[in-house]
């Protein structure tokens, strides 16, 4: 196997000096304010990993809600669950609201632990991985992984501004949650990122692919999480894009409002309260 370079996680753009300013300025914004988020998260939020039956299912649900329902990314089923076969060698993330005790979202991390268990990414969109240097079949199976079908659910991944859209397909019931309460919703997608970060530094798979939204990438690197494209954009439930990080380099590059977050999450994922 070739020596792999260390990739740049953070790309340098070509743009003005105030432009610059303003991309630090929010970083620093988002981290103040994931300061705050972390000091109450686990009043309103609680991470879990789906272990037994009961739960996966639970996830499967709310995936069918969000893919098949909402998103019409895949038919609906009549069973009302979202599953598939990489299922089996996945880890399931959850986040569940508390006063709720409804599910807020759910990502997974798929694994590989075999050269004939190909990652999704490797499988479906093989033609989109143009970066030869991070190909998955650089590294071996044991340290690759893919993190997919993140779902949150509508009623948790509208703003409150959402409210006043004269009632949007899942525009947050303004009855059902506390002003404090909606703060933490756009984390929520951020908080299952988080999860999965902390899934690859226990089972030491660092290297990680996703298939995602450019503009989600780029949400996320306001957040210090510098993933880097490895192909271009292509149709894939939507428009979306390779990406590929090093998930060692994360935790350095992030502000300490996230790196407090990421900790809390770790916490509640491994070691929950009796």
């Amino acid at each position: 196997m070739k020596a792999l370079r260390t990739p740049d996680q953070r790309p340098q753009s070509a743009s003005s000096e105030p432009l610059a300013t303003n991309t630090a300025s929010r970083f620093q914004l988002a981290s103040d304010e994931a300061l705050l988020i972390a000091n109450h998260f686990a009043q309103y939020l609680q991470p879990s990993i789906a272990t037994n039956y009961h739960l996966k299912r639970e996830v499967y649900a709310l995936r069918h809600q969000v893919y098949c329902e909402e998103l019409h990314f895949e038919e609906e089923k009549p069973d009302q669950i979202e599953t598939d076969e990489f299922d089996e060698r996945a880890i399931h993330c959850c986040i569940r609201h508390l006063s709720s005790q409804n599910l807020a979202g759910t990502l997974r991390l798929i694994t590989s632990n075999s050269l004939t268990e190909q990652l999704p990414i490797q499988q479906f969109c093989g033609q989109a991985l143009t970066n030869s240097d991070l190909h998955p079949d650089r590294f071996l199976p044991r340290e690759i992984c893919e993190i997919s079908r993140l779902a949150v659910p509508a009623s948790f991944r509208k703003r409150q501004v959402d409210q006043f859209e004269g009632g949007a397909t899942g525009a947050i019931n303004e009855a059902s949650f506390s002003a404090q309460e909606l703060r933490f919703f756009p984390y929520i997608a951020i908080s299952l990122y988080m999860s999965a970060i902390a899934m690859t530094y226990r089972t030491r798979r660092f290297h990680v692919f996703v298939m995602m939204e450019p503009r989600l990438a780029r949400s996320l690197s306001f957040v210090g999480i510098y993933f880097q494209p490895i192909g271009p954009v292509i149709e894939y439930h939507g428009k979306r894009a390779p990406y590929y990080i090093d998930s060692r380099q994360i935790k350095p590059g992030l502000s300490p409002g996230y790196r407090k977050l990421l900790g809390i999450i770790q916490n509640a994922l491994f070691y929950p309260p009796a």
